[in-house]
């Protein structure tokens, strides 16, 4: 028995044993390359006998089974076909062929002498825990994905009703007219001015509110006081003023949002008001009021680098007079820091987050919560004996009087007359310190009833002589001889018609 005999013997006796799914490797493993390579040209070398008609030793024949039989038959088929076309080839090319077909051989060799390996039974387990993991997985993807849709669709709903339900004159919600557009359409700057024609108004819809923060961006800061600062922002390519709370003045950033957002607030000579918003920046939280922005600052700033006209000093307390004609609010914290210029000259009311309101059908009044008081300089007698009334809305007004004509004193102060104008001052600058408590400002106005001085040359301006006897009335000690809002409004208006160079519009207003 030569070599390759005693091979295909081991062979048969591998093949007569069980086979198992996992031993099929490990017969390959066993059988040497050597042994494969001398075993695949005995087979070539069966083959190409078969081809020329030669029939097989018995012995040869003896060591396959039926099943072997039928599938070498097949493949004797093929490579007699491919013999065929080898021999028609040009002799260099006999060295590639026999590999390709010893190749060919080696896998139909394989399938003849080694089963197909049976598939391995699947685990149930594995089955039932990717079940377990996928189809509460699916079903929470498949819930979210129908919660987002629904959500989307109600924003959607609730915009639509946004768009439909307000003044489109007052109230715009789309792009197109909250950035800047092309010469003929509506400018930001056109729809802040429009939506305040009569007043601040309630600003923009919740919705857009709701995402001011991230819309603008701030430039700088352009003041500081008590309650946090003011920085000028851009906001679509136009400024806004940006008044950011501190967290502690939560009670007031509500207040005052809720003051702005009031209809019956809506006025030329209020602070124009565009939403509120809460951030988050540097881990602190941060509460946003935004209005509109005046690069000429506040009236104390004003008066302090500039000195003024009659005809200015006119308008500017004009127009104060008829911020203060609102009948349903009390602002209780007027000063000129607290009053804005505008580019023409005339004045906006600002920082109402001590103001009350007053409801006209029930005779309420909503103070709020917030703990802040007013500035001590600019408060009235009976807030400083606190002898006021809180509860009655009419003695709340006329504390404002008494403030409105401290402020007068300070313009009259900066309005040239003569070609000579005071250096600008605070009221009773004379009379206290710079930051006077409590218990000095109420020696001086209630014990020994001082007001500021009124300087000798007033009394040579028809103008300044006149706005003399406006302001004593307004500060008078007793609150029910002051003069009504109204009533200095007229006064104003008369002082104003005697100037040729002033003209008045039928409804009040100074021509600037």
């Amino acid at each position: 028995m030569d070599d390759n005999d005693m091979e295909i013997e081991s062979v048969q006796e591998n093949r007569n044993l069980p086979i198992h799914a996992n031993d099929t490797n490990v017969i390959l493993a066993n059988l040497q390359t050597a042994q494969i390579r001398r075993f695949m040209h005995t087979i070539v070398k069966m083959l190409f006998s078969a081809g020329n008609h030669e029939p097989a030793t018995q012995k040869e024949m003896k060591m396959y089974n039926e099943d072997a039989l039928l599938n070498m038959s097949s493949c004797l088929c093929i490579v007699v076909k491919i013999k065929n076309l080898a021999l028609a080839i040009v002799e260099d090319l006999k060295n590639v062929m026999f590999l390709a077909l010893e190749c060919i051989i080696l896998s139909a060799a394989r399938e003849i002498i080694l089963p197909p390996m049976r598939e391995q039974d699947a685990d149930p387990f594995a089955l039932k825990m990717a079940a377990a993991i996928l189809i509460p997985f699916g079903t929470v993807v498949l819930l979210a994905v129908t919660v987002i849709y629904w959500m989307r669709r109600a924003h959607k709903k609730r915009m639509s009703a946004c768009r439909t339900k307000y003044d489109a004159e007052t109230y715009y919600t789309n792009d197109d007219v909250l950035r800047a557009t092309s010469a003929g359409d509506s400018t930001l700057r056109e729809y802040l001015q429009h939506s305040v024609t009569s007043g601040s108004g309630s600003g923009l819809p919740l919705l857009i509110q709701r995402t001011l923060a991230k819309q603008v961006s701030l430039c700088e800061c352009i003041g500081r006081g008590r309650y946090g600062e003011v920085w000028r922002g851009i906001w679509h390519g136009e400024s806004v003023a940006v008044k950011i709370f501190f967290s502690r003045d939560e009670d007031s950033w509500k207040r005052e949002t809720e003051i702005y957002g009031t209809v019956l607030l809506r006025h030329e000579n209020i602070l124009g008001y565009v939403g509120s918003d809460m951030t988050s920046r540097n881990s602190c939280t941060q509460l946003w009021l935004i209005t509109h922005y005046y690069p000429q600052g506040s009236l104390f700033d004003y008066l302090n680098r500039t000195a003024i006209s009659t005809h200015q000093m006119i308008t500017i307390c004009l127009s104060i007079a008829n911020g203060m004609g609102k009948p349903a609010i009390a602002h209780r914290d007027l000063k000129t820091k607290n009053i804005l210029i505008r580019a023409n000259g005339t004045c906006v009311i600002a920082d109402f987050g001590l103001a009350v309101m007053h409801s006209q059908t029930t005779n309420k009044i909503d103070i709020g919560n917030t703990a802040r008081v007013g500035t001590k300089r600019y408060m009235a007698p009976e807030v400083l004996d606190e002898s006021i009334s809180m509860e009655c809305f009419d003695a709340l007004r006329k504390a404002d009087i008494y403030a409105i004509g401290l402020i007068f004193w300070e313009v009259c102060r900066r309005t040239i007359s003569c070609g000579i104008a005071e250096e600008y001052k605070v009221p009773y600058f004379d009379y206290v310190s710079s930051d006077p408590s409590f218990e000095e400002m109420r020696k001086v106005v209630c014990v020994d009833n001082y007001r500021p001085s009124v300087q000798n040359r007033w009394t040579s301006d028809p103008f300044l002589a006149s706005m003399s006897k406006l302001m004593r009335e307004c500060w008078h000690m007793n609150p029910n001889v002051r003069l009504p809002a109204l009533r200095i409004k007229k006064t104003l208006l008369k002082l104003a018609s005697s100037d040729e160079t002033i003209k008045i519009t039928p409804d009040g207003e100074v021509v600037v």
